[in-house]
C-alpha cells in the first residue's frame, strides 16, 4: 500500500532538491572562475571560504582559512573605535595596502590589476547597519561596496569583494552595535574582532589544484629534452616540459600560461627545482583587535564619581584654607 505524501515528507523532498541545485550552482561557479574555464580577469574570491568552510572562516588555531589559498603573507589593518554605545552605527575601516603599480597574472596568462577582498568577523550581535540607519557622511564612503553575510545565521561575519584594488585599499564597514536592553543574549563588555584581507589571486584553489599564479617545480630528476607550447580546446596556452630520467623514463610537467619559464632544453634538473618564476605579487593578511560595548549607565556613574572626587578635592582645599585662617587668628591673639 502506498504511503500518503505528508507535508513533512514533501518538505524534505523540497530541501533535497534545493540542496542539489545549490551544489550544482557552486560547481558551475567554480568551473567558470577557475583556470579550467574560459579566461577570466584577475580577482580575489573571499566567498570560496564561505563555500568550503560553511560553519566559520576561522580555524581553532586562529588562522583564517583564506590563508590556505593565498600563500604569501601581507599586512592588513582594521581600525575601529575603542568603545561603542548600544544601538549605534560606527565605522570599521579595513586597510589592504599594496603597490598599485604591480600587475599580476590573470587566469588567461595576461597581466591584470589586483583585486581585493576581506572577511570581517564581528562579535555576536554586531552586523552591517541597515540603509536607513547609515549616516550621510558614511554613505558616501561605502558607495559601491556590497556586503554579504557569511550565512543567514551569522550576520556578524561579513564578506566583501572582489573589488578593484586601485580604488579600495581602504574599505569602510558601517557597523550597527547590538542593544543588550532588547537582546538578552548580548552583554556589555570587551569583544574580539578578527580580520582576514587578501589582494590578488590565490595560488591554490579550494580543490587543492594550483592556479597559474604559482611557481611550478620539476617532478623528476633528469634532463629536459623538449619544451612544447600547446593550446587546449578552449584556446588557453600551456607548456609541456619533457624530462628524461637516468633510467630512460619520460616525465612530462604541464605548466599553464602565466608564469615565465626559467629553464631550457638540454638543462639538467632535480626533483623540486623551479621550472618557472614565482609570479605572485599578492597575498593574505590577518589582524585582530578589540571593541568594548559600553553601558551608558556606567559612563554616567563614572562621570558622577569623577565629579564627586573633584568636589571633595575642592572642599578639602577650602577646609584647609579655613583651618589656616583660624590658626593665624589664634596666633595673633
Amino acid at each position: 500500500m502506498r504511503k500518503a505524501c505528508t507535508p513533512a515528507r514533501l518538505t524534505r523532498s523540497v530541501r533535497a532538491i534545493v540542496k542539489t541545485l545549490l551544489v550544482a550552482i557552486a560547481t558551475v561557479t567554480f568551473f567558470f572562475t577557475s583556470d579550467l574555464a574560459l579566461p577570466q580577469s584577475a580577482a580575489a574570491y573571499p566567498f570560496w571560504a564561505q563555500q568550503t568552510y560553511p560553519e566559520t572562516p576561522r580555524e581553532p588555531t586562529g588562522r583564517i582559512v583564506c590563508a590556505n589559498c593565498h600563500l604569501a603573507a601581507k599586512p592588513s589593518v582594521v581600525e575601529i573605535p575603542q568603545s561603542v554605545l548600544p544601538d549605534t552605527v560606527f565605522k570599521a575601516v579595513v586597510k589592504i595596502p599594496y603597490d598599485t603599480s604591480l600587475q599580476q597574472v590573470g587566469a588567461d596568462g595576461s597581466k591584470a590589476g589586483l583585486n581585493v577582498g576581506a572577511v570581517l568577523m564581528l562579535p555576536e550581535g554586531f552586523k552591517i547597519a541597515p540603509e536607513d540607519r547609515i549616516p550621510e557622511e558614511i554613505k558616501e564612503e561605502v558607495e559601491g561596496v556590497y556586503y554579504q553575510s557569511y550565512s543567514e545565521d551569522k550576520e556578524n561575519i561579513v564578506l566583501v569583494g572582489p573589488l578593484p584594488g586601485e580604488q579600495y585599499q581602504e574599505i569602510v564597514f558601517p557597523v550597527l552595535s547590538p542593544n543588550p536592553a532588547t537582546d538578552k543574549n548580548i552583554h556589555f563588555g570587551k569583544y574580539a574582532v578578527h580580520l582576514g584581507a587578501n589582494r590578488g589571486r590565490g595560488q591554490i584553489y579550494p580543490t587543492g589544484e594550483k592556479s597559474n599564479n604559482n611557481i611550478y617545480n620539476a617532478s623528476a630528476t633528469g634532463t629536459i629534452t623538449k619544451i612544447n607550447k600547446e593550446e587546449d580546446e578552449d584556446g588557453n596556452i600551456k607548456y609541456v616540459v619533457n624530462i628524461q630520467t637516468e633510467s630512460g623514463e619520460l616525465v612530462s610537467d604541464t605548466i599553464p600560461n602565466g608564469p615565465d619559464l626559467i629553464v631550457s632544453e638540454g638543462q639538467a634538473v632535480k626533483t623540486g627545482d623551479a621550472l618557472t618564476i614565482n609570479p605572485n605579487v599578492g597575498g593574505f593578511g590577518q589582524a585582530d583587535t578589540e571593541v568594548v560595548l559600553q553601558d551608558t549607565t556606567r559612563i554616567q556613574w563614572m562621570i558622577a564619581f569623577v565629579a564627586l572626587v573633584m568636589l571633595a578635592q575642592v572642599m578639602l582645599v577650602l577646609k584647609k584654607k579655613q583651618v589656616e585662617k583660624v590658626q593665624a587668628a589664634e596666633m595673633n591673639i
